[in-house]
């Protein structure tokens, strides 16, 4: 549940203190790790504190959610095991068979492997829209559309979705509007105040930040909604551990900082490779050419730090840029304090292949760090050659 003590202060301070209460016993500033599975009883149904059992609920994994809630301005958060156990449990939670989804035409592989292979497999049925596009997104709604499924900025062509413009478009169709916030973080956008209903995280990413922990979390506008997905989360049980928790919500306490220097970086990077003439394009909504920029500008406090690019010779070229990168580690996810470069369409997107959101063969996808812009710069000058 939301700290209503913390609503009125601004995003770093809530970073740093909601849910981050001292301990009581000790008046230590950090809350503690509990590695319990258990506890102790005042007499049969006498919880201290309501807990009985840490898949139900755990000290520190409470501290995560309270913090989660007030960052995204939420009801309710909830923290899970991983970013697609989040999205499982929301899924299952808000659709029945014979419900339908609107998709987005460029998401996270995982997320489309999820609607493609296991959700569809129980009678759900999905669409694919371009979600930038309100019109494509109205034609792709039928009389069984429960959830519209946004991503912005998107992953891995970092498109950008008004999200005012479709939860006006999910109330009238009586959907819920799903927001993943995974590249932004609460920090650059608050999906939520905009007119989403559910927000989505892989904790993982800029959450955690420094690429030691793997999490997932939703966040609920409404209350009653809330309670439905902790009692989803309980009855599957794929909750975030003790000291996952206790990693992410010390991860977040800097997010706010990381996150400035991760967008004056990428700025950096994005306008040296507009210049870099093996370069063919350049895919970041910081750019004033980028087709979402002016909305991204509006919803955004900054454009984040995730960049894609395509290059001169095709694939094989763009397989080449990853692997002569040096500072820039080859490497699978995004968000951690390291510069990680990797080739979409034979790793994150693998699972794409083939559908409606296959990604370019030529295209690069970069998570920019927190080094120094100078020599990241140098890094990826080398690489393209």
């Amino acid at each position: 549940m939301s700290d209503d003590s913390h609503e009125h202060q601004s995003f770093e301070t809530r970073a740093i203190h909601a849910g981050n209460t001292a301990d009581p016993l000790t008046g230590a500033v950090v809350p503690p790790i509990y590695q319990v599975s258990t506890y102790k009883q005042d007499g049969v149904g006498g919880l201290r504190g309501g807990y009985e059992y840490s898949r139900s609920g755990n000290p520190t994994r409470t501290a995560l959610e309270e913090n989660l809630a007030a960052l995204e301005g939420g009801r309710r958060g909830l923290a899970f095991a991983s970013g697609l156990a989040a999205e499982d449990c929301l899924l299952r939670t808000l659709l029945s068979p014979g419900d339908h989804v609107v998709i987005p035409n460029d998401a996270y592989g995982g997320t489309f492997r999820l609607f493609a292979k296991v959700v569809s497999r129980w009678g759900v049925e999905w669409s694919v829209a371009d979600t930038s596009d309100p019109a494509s997104v109205r034609a792709a709604l039928t009389p069984k559309t429960k959830v519209i499924w946004v991503e912005t900025p998107s992953n891995p062509l970092l498109g950008i979705t008004d999200i005012a413009v479709v939860a006006d478009i999910a109330r009238s169709a009586g959907a819920k509007l799903v927001v993943d916030n995974t590249f932004a973080s609460p920090y650059l956008q608050q999906p939520l105040a905009l007119g989403a209903d559910v927000v989505v995280h892989s904790l993982t990413k800029y959450m955690g930040g420094h690429s030691d922990v793997v999490g997932g979390a939703l966040i609920a506008a409404d209350a009653a909604v809330g309670e439905e997905l902790a009692y989803h989360q309980n009855a599957m049980g794929a909750v975030a551990g003790p000291f996952d928790s206790w990693i992410v919500l010390r991860g977040i306490k800097t997010l706010a900082v990381r996150m400035d220097r991760h967008s004056d970086n990428a700025t950096k990077v994005a306008d040296m490779l507009t210049r870099h003439p093996k370069v063919t394009k350049v895919l970041y909504p910081g750019l004033p050419d980028h087709p979402g920029h002016e909305i991204a500008a509006k919803q955004m406090r900054s454009f984040g730090g995730m960049i894609s690019f395509q290059v001169a010779g095709g694939e094989e070229a763009a397989v080449e840029v990853c692997n002569r990168a040096k500072l820039f580690t080859l490497g699978e996810s995004l968000g951690g304090v390291e510069s990680l470069i990797e080739h979409p369409g034979r790793m994150t997107h693998a699972s794409v292949a083939g559908s409606a959101l296959e990604v370019p063969g030529d295209l690069v996808r970069i998570s920019v760090g927190i080094e120094n812009a100078d020599d990241l710069l140098a890094d990826l000058t080398q690489a393209l050659g």
